[in-house]
């Protein structure tokens, strides 16, 4: 498949029977398969080898798969699938709320797994600057913001200097709902309604996962977000002050 030959997934689960059917599943659909079965692991190859997504078990040898979720978030852009044991809805919604982008239980069909990451990683992908064609992307709008320049048919945002962002597909999608609607504030089950109309399912739904990412690309000082803010208690609401042309 050619969309996925350059894809490669980092594998990380202390058990080798699950790493070896993981990577006899996901090989043949194209993907390049990285294995880790600890922490040092996971980190060490993060650092030397192009990861473009994880999935984690959660109940690593004297390790807390969460915690590790939490260290990679902090530092990278990568989506993780967690695929656990853990079936426990509160183990789920941590996950999801740690910035997963996915939760699968154990035992597994490779199918799912596969279909469920091919999903992760079709949010992630880069958005094109060129107008792609579609019904959407023909739409004339072009917003300003705080200096920064969102192009809606042409799918670009540039920064104060003029220089282009990059988003992925899910980042784009969420910065035109809110600066569409800006001062608007916006539930996360509404940001869910509205984002499954633009490639999002509900079993890949953390938001506040999505926002962050979103902040740490537009927000010159993410601890104190300025543009994109959180109304505790029921979700988020875009701040800066928007024009249309």
């Amino acid at each position: 498949m050619a969309r996925s030959a350059q894809n490669h997934i980092l594998v990380v689960d202390d058990e080798a029977e699950v790493r070896t059917l993981l990577r006899s599943g996901l090989e043949p659909e194209g993907y390049v398969v990285l294995e880790a079965k600890n922490g040092d692991e996971l980190m060490a190859t993060l650092e030397k080898s192009p990861v473009d997504l994880i999935t984690l078990d959660l109940r690593l040898a004297g390790e807390d798969g969460f915690t590790l979720a939490r260290q990679v978030r902090t530092s990278r852009n990568v989506p993780i699938v967690m695929i656990s044991g853990r079936s426990d809805m509160i183990d789920r919604v941590v996950g999801l709320e740690l910035g997963a982008d996915d939760y699968i239980t154990k035992p597994f069909h490779m199918r799912e797994v596969v279909a469920r990451i091919r999903a992760v990683l079709r949010r992630y992908a880069p958005v094109a600057t060129a107008a792609a064609g579609t019904a959407q992307d023909q739409k004339q709008a072009l917003y300003e913001f705080e200096g920064w320049t969102l192009d809606i048919s042409r799918r670009d945002l540039k920064d104060p200097d003029g220089e282009h962002c990059e988003l992925t597909t899910a980042e784009f999608n969420l910065l035109c709902i809110l600066v569409e609607r800006p001062g608007r504030v916006l539930s996360r089950d509404e940001l869910m309604d509205i984002l499954k109309g633009h490639d999002w399912t509900p079993l890949d739904r953390s938001i506040d996962g999505l926002v962050a990412r979103l902040r740490k690309k537009i927000e010159r000082g993410n601890e104190s977000p300025q543009l994109v803010k959180t109304v505790r208690g029921v979700g988020y609401a875009f701040a800066g002050q928007v024009t249309r042309s």
